[in-house]
């Protein structure tokens, strides 16, 4: 098959869209589709790479983070995509970029891949603190409205699990197909605690070989809540010795690292260059402490689990759908105090009974290579409908 992936939520530098976004080409590569990612950049650009080609049309930057852009012509799209003749197209945004995918003016299949929760990312991070989670669902009403116009425009809308399937069920989207996410497990999974890596991280944080090593990884972004997390450590480190390694890079990273410089005991690595070594250093931790109630997949904290690191998540979103009491503690989302009382629960516990229920979970998380396999099924299973009906890359007047 030749796949279209119209991207808006692309960046070639970090982030989890684009960790799938290079697994799925180089899934495609191996099964023999052809995949093209079409995403906004600073300039026009075409790469070769295994499986298919990343495209670029110069976009304006995002005003949130200038690693991102934001399609501002859906023409110069619809003409990018209509020239690959694609067999199917994939919408990777809920934003501008999903209504251009779904506006194609042409009749091939196409699936919205719901990667991001606009919703719970945005209204919900800003506003469940005063009102709760429920209201503002209610609340931002109008927005689901438009997302489920946006998502009719589409054969399927892929989610990651049955969680969120009903999340978008309840709120009027068509035809949510679970496919579940997965993570590297060939890296992950044989990941293993480095002393020299430990001990290094610990000096950087300051505190002695004896205090518990505690990760945070992930987007330095609202949504992920680092601030939250900072407070939460900075509470719990007042009953045992501990340090905070902060993994990841994103709009809030200058005030993150003047809220650092105030809390003893942190340390911002910044992003971490392969997979490998990212795994390395998580493996080297005691603990993963997670902040974001958002996600529409816990992918840190699925790596966490698979490299045999117990977890601290909030009691919602994909990270929550994680959760099991054999590896982890959870808390209420958005409570520091919570989240510290979390931490310390955890970090009490039995670290290789803790290792070894991570084991026995990380057995149930899917590996990338199998998410992708069931979702390139799902596309030819439409693919072929499509071809039954006698449907194909024919111009819609």
């Amino acid at each position: 098959m030749r796949i279209v992936d119209v991207s808006e939520s692309y960046s070639p530098h970090g982030g989890g869209v684009r960790t799938y976004v290079h697994a799925k080409l180089a899934a495609a590569a191996a099964r023999g589709h052809d995949v093209t990612v079409v995403a906004p950049g600073a300039h026009d650009d075409e790469r070769v790479v295994p499986g298919g080609r990343i495209l670029t049309l110069a976009s304006p930057r995002s005003p949130f983070d200038a690693r991102y852009g934001l399609f501002a012509s859906p023409r110069a799209v619809h003409a990018a995509v209509m020239a690959l003749a694609p067999d199917l197209v994939e919408g990777s945004s809920p934003w501008l970029g999903g209504h251009i995918a779904g506006t194609l003016p042409c009749e091939v299949p196409r699936v919205l891949v719901f990667h991001t929760d606009p919703v719970a990312v945005w209204a919900q991070t800003l506003l469940s603190p005063r009102v709760g989670f429920d209201r503002v669902d209610r609340l931002m009403r109008p927005a689901w409205r438009a997302l489920a116009s946006m998502s009719a425009r589409f054969d399927a809308t892929v989610v990651s699990g049955l969680w969120l399937a009903q999340r978008l069920l309840a709120n009027g989207i068509r035809s949510p197909r679970v496919v579940p996410f997965g993570v590297d497990k060939s890296v992950f999974s044989g990941a293993r605690p480095d002393p020299q890596v430990r001990s290094e991280l610990l000096d950087r944080c300051g505190v002695p070989p004896s205090a518990a090593l505690v990760a945070v990884v992930g987007r330095l972004d609202p949504e992920k809540r680092v601030g939250m997390l900072l407070e939460a450590f900075a509470q719990a480190r007042t009953r045992r010795p501990m340090g905070l390694v902060i993994f990841g890079r994103g709009a809030l990273r200058r005030y993150y690292a003047a809220v650092a410089r105030r809390t003893p005991g942190v340390y911002l690595a910044g992003y971490v260059e392969g997979p490998a070594a990212m795994a390395t250093q998580l493996a080297s931790c005691d603990a993963l402490l997670h902040g974001g109630a958002a996600e529409t997949y816990g992918m840190a904290v699925a790596e966490a689990i698979c490299a045999g690191v117990p977890v601290v998540v909030p009691a919602r979103g994909g990270a929550h759908a994680l959760y099991d009491p054999g590896h982890a503690q959870c808390y209420a989302p958005g409570d520091a105090a919570a989240a510290a009382a979390a931490l310390l629960r955890l970090l009490a516990r039995d670290p290789t009974a803790l290792r070894a229920a991570c084991a026995t979970k990380a057995s149930t998380i899917p590996s990338l290579d199998h998410h992708f396999g069931r979702l390139f099924d799902l596309y030819g299973e439409l693919d072929s409908r499509s071809a039954s009906t006698g449907l194909g890359l024919r111009a819609v007047s």
